[in-house]
């Protein structure tokens, strides 16, 4: 299931989040760099980038963790800088990181958050009581968080972030280091959460999958700036219809061959040439013909659909994968900018 066509659950033209030139830096390191984009209320918006992009920083400038150093940002009509407290008593989250208390049951966890926002004794424990209904985790509710799975615990954040009825959760990663299975049990919770609550969600990874299945729409966020924004529908068919994918002694050669109208574009890539063009079926014979006739030679070939992983190395030159900092080495490059 994709949600790439889908439309934000409510038509109240008030954006649920209006950002516009929001830029963050660290001396002369930029983390993120003069970006602009709107969310609607209801929608689940996606900030797909490797580690290092700008991506946690951004969040964290949103939820009023850091401070802009340009720019603004305005979330359920409060502005991030001027109005703090009203967009944290708007706003959930829940970080990369775990920050439960493993020495505390689920229902602990989640009492306490309720008493920091001061929610009243009686429909506390009325909303704990739905919210573990809800994520699955009722019948576990009086075990140590210690005892819990890493999927488990990720839900568990989820339901103490909707505790105070946010109107907009943001999640970083949600489902970072989590197995394919558990990862799959959490997007229904997320996509569910998102219907019948109708919260706005602003979620970042750099799980394609999940972008494409989850988002409404998706940002692309690359060395802190945002570098396409759409549906991942409009994105994939962006860059053309089919992808052939050719493995070569020559991959140079290749790319300076096929140079027809019908080729919307060419990447290189380790060692192989990536093929954007419509009606693939069509022209295929064409392209063996012709790399044949200049004696190259062909490995491998492919024929496929686009995926957002296409639509990334199209857009930035290189995959998710590659190329961007880890958070360690990114938090590095701040402390260096800072003159520790």
């Amino acid at each position: 299931m994709t949600r790439s066509s889908a439309s934000p659950q409510t038509t109240n033209p008030t954006p649920a989040i209006e950002v516009c030139n929001l830029t963050k830096s660290f001396g002369n390191f930029v983390a993120v760099d003069n970006i602009s984009f709107s969310i609607a209320r209801g929608e689940i918006f996606g900030l797909l980038g490797p580690n290092g992009a700008g991506k946690t920083t951004t969040i964290s400038m949103l939820s009023t963790i850091q401070k802009p150093t340009s720019g603004t940002a305005m979330i359920n009509g409060h502005d991030v800088v001027a109005e703090e407290d009203a967009v944290r008593k708007s706003i959930g989250i829940v970080f990369q990181d775990q920050s439960l208390d493993e020495e505390l049951t689920a229902y602990e966890n989640m009492d306490f958050h309720g008493r920091l926002y001061r929610i009243p004794g009686e429909v506390r424990r009325k909303r704990i009581g739905e919210l573990l209904a809800l994520v699955g985790l009722e019948d576990r509710k009086d075990d140590f968080v210690k005892t819990y799975s890493g999927g488990m615990r990720r839900r568990l954040e989820i339901a103490r972030g909707l505790l105070h009825e946010p109107k907009v959760l943001f999640l970083d990663e949600p489902t970072l280091g989590l197995d394919p299975q558990t990862r799959n049990h959490l997007w229904e919770y997320i996509a569910r959460l998102n219907e019948e609550k109708g919260i706005t969600i602003i979620l970042t990874t750099h799980y394609m999958e999940e972008a494409d299945r989850l988002c409404d729409r998706i940002a692309i966020i690359d060395h802190g700036a945002i570098v396409v924004l759409d549906t991942a529908e409009n994105l994939k068919n962006s860059i053309g219809g089919d992808v052939v994918t050719i493995t070569s002694p020559d991959p140079d050669a290749i790319a300076g061959l096929l140079t027809a109208p019908w080729v919307s574009s060419i990447e290189q890539h380790d060692g192989l040439v990536t093929i954007h063009l419509q009606e693939a079926d069509r022209h295929i014979p064409g392209i063996v013909t012709a790399i044949h006739q200049n004696g190259i030679g062909i490995t491998s070939l492919s024929v496929r659909k686009p995926t957002l992983e296409d639509v990334f190395l199209h857009y930035t030159g290189r995959t998710i994968r590659e190329g961007g900092a880890t958070g360690k080495e990114a938090m590095r490059m701040i402390y260096r900018a800072r003159g520790g």
